[in-house]
């Protein structure tokens, strides 16, 4: 379990660019941490590092955000005002989550236990200074993409 500092929002960005690097269409990933966390600020790092221009929203009131990438849609979801599990299958939202596509998750516990496992789990947790980004691998290939990194 790898854990990265990042001192500012830059620096989350950057990670996430980093990261895009070791991504691929048909990955799960959970991204954990309180409201402010940097959840959206990493998604966008993300999405830059995909070569992915425009605007990058929150999908708080969405509850999803698309966006096509060269190689695959990202999905990203943001599940916070979920209520009950049962509001993923209803939504049709566990459609997305398959070989041709990335879906990052955050606040996956509102959907548990009906979302697929994920590859990989991030949790962001504030410090005195910036973030700790924890990465975790659950899968094989998230396992891998997780050594990857370290590298």
């Amino acid at each position: 379990m790898p854990d990265y500092p990042l001192t500012d929002e830059s620096a989350t960005l950057n990670f996430g660019a980093q990261l895009s690097s070791v991504l691929h269409a048909g990955l799960i990933i959970y991204l954990h941490g309180e409201l402010g966390a940097g959840k959206t600020t990493l998604v966008r790092g993300i999405l830059r590092g995909l070569g992915y221009t425009d605007k990058v929203k929150s999908p708080t009131y969405t509850l999803v955000e698309v966006y096509n990438t060269v190689n695959f849609p990202l999905y990203h979801f943001d599940l916070y005002r979920f209520k009950n599990p049962m509001e993923w299958e209803e939504s049709g939202f566990s459609e997305h989550c398959n070989a041709h596509s990335l879906c990052l998750i955050e606040w996956p516990e509102q959907a548990l236990p009906l979302l697929p496992p994920p590859d990989l789990r991030i949790q962001l947790t504030e410090q005195r200074e910036g973030r700790l980004l924890r990465l975790t691998g659950e899968s094989r290939q998230g396992k891998d993409l997780s050594r990857l990194l370290a590298c």
